[in-house]
């Protein structure tokens, strides 16, 4: 028997709720998010970019979207990303990216398929006046897709925010038959036990941040006294 086709994006964003008045409505919300992700695939920077990006395509392409009109200029679509619920906007993509990355049901005898957690600072968030936005994403390593991101909070400039940031971040992502990767930041107790408690597995740095963990690692595999053996 054939197996059923996967959803597509346009799928997921169908779901995110519409911010916009039933009035004046022009355009699907899924087809102008649509829009947005595949422009910020293809490089655009900002929505300027991302609305000559739209200019630039096929028409047949905006249909394929869910367009039957010219899409919007870039006040237009600048005007429904400040006024989406941008948590709901993030957890259709991670849904969607969940699929793409879908593993086979028996995972036994499969290694788990790593993922990296990543701080990064937006380039061009920082105006003078606010601080920069700081986002942490849990990305593949095979493929190099954003699985899940989020914002830290003071722009990350405590590098315990993206700690703490971590926390939330992994909290309904399927950790079983995964790798959580990260740097010692991310050496963390109670970080450790929630990818545990996932059933996934983790692989930390480990440096100075946790003394005591670095001494008995090295104490481990240092050379014997006598040594007879090797570590």
């Amino acid at each position: 028997m054939d197996a059923q086709p996967s959803e597509n994006l346009l799928t997921f964003l169908s779901a995110v709720p519409d911010p916009r008045s039933r009035h004046g409505r022009q355009h699907p919300l899924s087809a102008i998010l649509a829009l947005v992700c595949c422009a910020i695939m293809c490089g655009a920077k900002g929505y300027t970019a991302i609305a000559q990006w739209a200019q630039d395509q096929d028409i047949e392409l905006m249909h394929r979207l869910g367009f039957t009109r010219k899409p919007p200029k870039m006040g237009g679509i600048r005007k429904v990303l400040i006024a989406l619920n941008l948590k709901t906007f993030e957890d259709a993509l991670t849904r969607w990216a969940e699929q793409l990355l879908g593993r086979p049901v028996s995972t036994e005898l499969l290694p788990p398929e790593p993922f990296a957690l990543d701080g990064k600072t937006a380039r061009g968030s920082f105006d003078g006046l606010k601080k920069a936005v700081h986002l942490l994403s849990l990305l593949a390593h095979k493929s190099g897709l954003t699985l899940a991101q989020t914002q830290v909070p003071n722009g990350g400039e405590n590098k315990t925010n993206e700690h703490k940031t971590a926390l939330q971040l992994l909290r309904g992502i399927v950790l079983e038959g995964r790798l959580i990767t990260g740097d010692a930041m991310f050496c963390q107790r109670d970080l450790s036990q929630q990818v545990i408690d996932g059933r996934g597995h983790y692989l930390w740095f480990v440096k100075e941040n946790q003394p005591t963990l670095l001494h008995d690692i090295k104490a481990a595999f240092a050379a014997s006294v006598e040594a007879d053996f090797s570590p």
